[in-house]
């Protein structure tokens, strides 16, 4: 096990003819006159309904002349018997500010955070069916920056291929108190294409929020993220610092499984297996952490040093090659030439999973960060938030970690046994 400082790496009318009823008489009684046949009988009048149209309303927020908004500030927009048409925010100087409309309607969302104080004019036209329209103009300012602003970091950057497994992570300093999640928690972005709904889930102190699929993301999945929360109130009197944004792909398939009960790693790709490498664990005094982990960080040369963390007779200080990270408290994938002859036999590491020289280096050159590794059968289990742990939970307790109401849709997803966590 190594020791090293973590760092921060957006739902007929139906006509029914009366009945014919039976002329009935006896021989004192006149004959009833014949009835007319059905086709003669004309048809009854049918009743039509007109339902009256709703009259076209709409509201805008923030109201005209509203001061010291938050930079995070949305066009609100309500409307009655109509829909919005287009919303155009310009700021004091006159430009455009970009943005586009919530899928439910229900607001219009900058790009960007908004200048702090700043004056901006929203204008809004909604439209009824009939063609009618209306437009409203709203003026607003928004607060100066904040003394107390909410750290963020974004596990995620621009141009860069991940692994299936990747999460959209997010880390917030200090942690967001669970009053302030929802409200978080949609300002958080993703896009996926192809399109693969997820959701958000939050560890208990608030710390970090990942973003996950039921299941690993299809291979080639373009993910377009926004972390929206600059100016946005995290915490009584604290506000997000900034917004983040990346667009980032996934590639090719690849899991690593590791199995302490005979010692080996396979490696699979795309589903087929394709290397099997020996491997000694953590000794038990020491076990490696059984769970789905992702790789987090990689690094071909680096020095592990653990006197802090064990001390003067446990620690060490050792020159690494080929390490990847597998959680924050230090447990790595690495060569490890010096416990060749343990490999696949006994567990000798401080909690590491070391493979020889060449598979370390074999290894580092197939992998992702965001490739996921599964480790069973030892004798300690993965801590939640210790690493990208989003995937060593089911699809429903994942779903318990979001701070909104979850769609029924997601809710009875259920992950293909070929793209789900081993």
């Amino acid at each position: 096990m190594g020791r090293m400082r973590r760092t921060a790496l957006v739902a007929a009318l139906a006509i029914m003819m009366p009945l014919a009823l039976a002329a009935c008489g006896s021989e004192d009684e006149p004959a009833a006159e014949a009835a007319p046949s059905a086709a003669s009988v004309p048809a009854p009048p049918v009743a039509t309904s007109t339902v009256p149209a709703v009259p076209l309303k709409l509201e805008v927020t923030p109201k005209d002349k509203a001061r010291n908004q938050p930079a995070s500030v949305e066009i609100g927009t309500t409307v009655a018997g109509g829909t919005v048409e287009t919303v155009t925010l310009v700021d004091g100087a006159g430009r455009q500010v970009a943005g586009s409309m919530r899928a439910d309607g229900t607001s219009w969302v900058p790009a960007k955070t908004l200048s702090f104080g700043a004056s901006y004019t929203a204008t809004v036209t909604a439209k009824s069916p009939a063609g009618e329209s209306i437009t409203q103009t709203t003026s607003f300012s928004t607060m100066g920056r904040p003394g107390k602003e909410t750290g963020t970091g974004l596990y995620m950057f621009d141009g860069h291929t991940y692994g299936v497994a990747m999460p959209v992570v997010v880390e917030f300093i200090p942690g967001v108190p669970e009053s302030h999640r929802a409200a978080v928690e949609k300002r958080l972005f993703v896009q996926t294409d192809p399109p693969q709904p997820g959701v958000w889930s939050w560890v208990k102190g608030g710390t970090q929020a990942y973003y996950r699929a039921p299941e690993f993301w299809q291979p080639g999945t373009k993910l377009t993220v926004r972390i929206g929360i600059g100016g946005l109130e995290t915490a009584p009197g604290t506000y997000g610092n900034t917004d983040r944004t990346a667009t980032a792909e996934i590639g090719r398939k690849l899991e690593m499984r590791v199995d302490n009960s005979d010692k080996q790693m396979k490696v699979y790709e795309d589903g087929t297996l394709t290397r099997t490498f020996p491997v000694s664990l953590g000794r038990k005094k020491m076990p490696s952490a059984s769970g789905v982990m992702v790789v987090m960080e990689k690094k071909e040369q680096t020095v592990f040093d653990t006197y802090e963390q064990f001390g003067p007779v446990e620690g060490y200080r050792v020159d690494v090659e080929f390490a990847q990270r597998l959680t924050w408290s230090g447990q790595f994938i690495h060569a490890a030439p010096w416990s060749n002859a343990s490999q696949g036999r006994e567990n000798v590491s401080h909690g590491c999973v070391n493979v020889s020289q060449e598979g370390g280096e074999w290894l580092f050159g197939k992998t992702l960060i965001g490739d996921p590794v599964t480790v069973t059968g030892t004798e300690e289990k993965l801590t939640e938030g210790n690493g990208w742990t989003a995937w060593n939970v089911s699809w429903a307790d994942f779903m318990k970690g979001s701070a909104l109401p979850i769609p029924d849709s997601l809710r009875t997803a259920t992950p293909s046994p070929a793209n789900s966590p081993s």
